[in-house]
């Protein structure tokens, strides 16, 4: 597996970053290790977690794994923003509640330092500015080496960084948004602005929970009992799949199916591989339940799509722009006059 300059920073990341979301819940500890092990053993060294995701076990496994292993090896990415507690400052980006819960997180992942911090979400509710000098602080102390974002749009993400600029303090340097073959709505303002800013992509559900895998086909009615999607259905009234069960989906999978089917590989690796291909991604999250499940994905790095191949996927994935968005991408590559 490659390693990639993560943004315009000096950090190199594997190519592909494993999630563990799963970790506590549809997997369990020494089934995640089994993942971690395989994951390093194919070169990754790039996990992200998050405090929220299972109310902490997922760092905990993570940082049971990490016990006799090489740290300076690992990029550990850990999240800050949900509610962790009933308490009225258990949630949030206040000054409170980061120092707080960076501390919880280093307590939990057994380590001295986190390699990536990230905002989990925007936070209405608290000033930028007192979000952003104490992140600050945390890199200065050596809590924190690094600083990303996730979930928020392409203004606040300017204003962050602009902000940080103008008061000399720590940067963004990655941003964590959903972006897929079923979801490009980040090609529209965040892509540009990330990669004007120097923030590296680390998408998150680039399999769109399955539906980029091949296992959902144009004529079914709902997913197998024991998938991500038919948890989904349970949980919704089934209106995940309404959702998606539309010409538009049947148009992009068939496009992926059929990619697949000329390079000899799985339509979860012509779906990774495409999203490898664009503008200002590092390494897209694969969150996987089993060896299995990461061995598929891992197929995703080493070879590349002909221009050809992107070309029809890149169509076949094409949304119709809402204004103002169709009038700049007219406009975009006007030849200059004279």
């Amino acid at each position: 597996m490659k390693q990639r300059f993560l943004g315009r920073s000096g950090l190199r990341v594997s190519e592909l970053c494993l999630g563990t979301m799963t970790f506590g819940q549809d997997t369990d500890e020494a089934g995640a290790h089994r993942v971690l092990d395989a994951f390093t053993e194919a070169g990754g060294t790039f996990i992200d977690t998050a405090d929220v995701y299972h109310q902490g076990v997922s760092e905990e496994i993570v940082g049971r794994w990490l016990k006799g292993r090489t740290r300076d090896d690992l990029v550990v990415a850990t999240k800050v923003f949900g509610t962790t507690g009933e308490a009225p400052n258990a949630g949030g980006l206040s000054r409170k509640h980061i120092l707080s819960a960076v501390e919880a997180s280093l307590r939990r992942l057994g380590t001295d330092h986190i390699d990536l911090y990230q905002t989990h979400v925007w936070d209405a509710t608290t000033p930028v500015e007192e979000t952003l000098s104490t992140l600050d602080t945390l890199v200065k102390s050596g809590k924190v080496r690094y600083l990303g974002a996730s979930n928020l749009s392409a203004s606040q993400l300017q204003r962050a960084q602009d902000l940080a600029a103008r008061n000399g303090w720590e940067r963004y340097i990655s941003l964590q948004p959903l972006y897929n073959l079923l979801a490009r709505e980040v090609e529209w303002e965040l892509a540009p602005v990330s990669e004007a800013e120097g923030v590296g992509i680390i998408p998150w559900s680039p399999l769109q929970g399955g539906w980029l895998t091949g296992k959902y086909r144009r004529g079914m009615s709902e997913a197998a009992p024991d998938t991500r999607e038919a948890r989904y259905q349970r949980e919704l009234g089934r209106e995940a799949w309404r959702e998606r069960d539309n010409d538009e989906t049947w148009r992009v999978v068939e496009a992926v199916v059929a990619v697949a089917e000329e390079t000899g590989h799985t339509p979860a690796q012509v779906s990774l591989r495409w999203l490898l291909g664009r503008p200002a991604v590092a390494a897209p999250i694969v969150g996987v339940r089993t060896v299995g499940q990461l061995a598929d994905n891992l197929g995703a790095v080493g070879w590349e799509l002909t221009p050809e191949q992107t070309a029809r996927l890149d169509e076949a994935s094409a949304r119709p722009l809402p204004y103002p968005y169709d009038v700049l991408h007219r406009f975009r590559d006007r030849e200059p006059q004279g």
